[in-house]
């Protein structure tokens, strides 16, 4: 599952963005990856490791709510069970 947020560009600088992924990794575990930065910029890349899915995802809608608070608008959703 992956989702893209990003800020209204202002004109002085390029916009930002954020994505959030979720992954399943090869030990049966989950992890949330995300990546902030500037768009054309560089970016920076965080993982967290959580035991679950259901954990994972509720990570996931937590960091995407917290974006979505700090004036970022959801640009990009993909995945069968996108959150709502």
């Amino acid at each position: 599952m992956r989702l893209l947020l990003q800020q209204r560009p202002d004109g002085r600088e390029a916009p930002r963005f954020v994505q959030l992924m979720l992954e399943a990794d090869l030990l049966g575990g989950w992890a949330l990856v995300r990546e902030s930065g500037q768009i054309g910029g560089r970016s920076q890349l965080k993982r967290e490791q959580y035991l679950d899915r259901a954990s994972a995802l509720a990570a996931l809608e937590h960091a995407r709510d917290l974006q979505l608070k700090r004036g970022f608008q959801l640009m990009f959703v993909q995945g069968a069970d996108a959150p709502k």
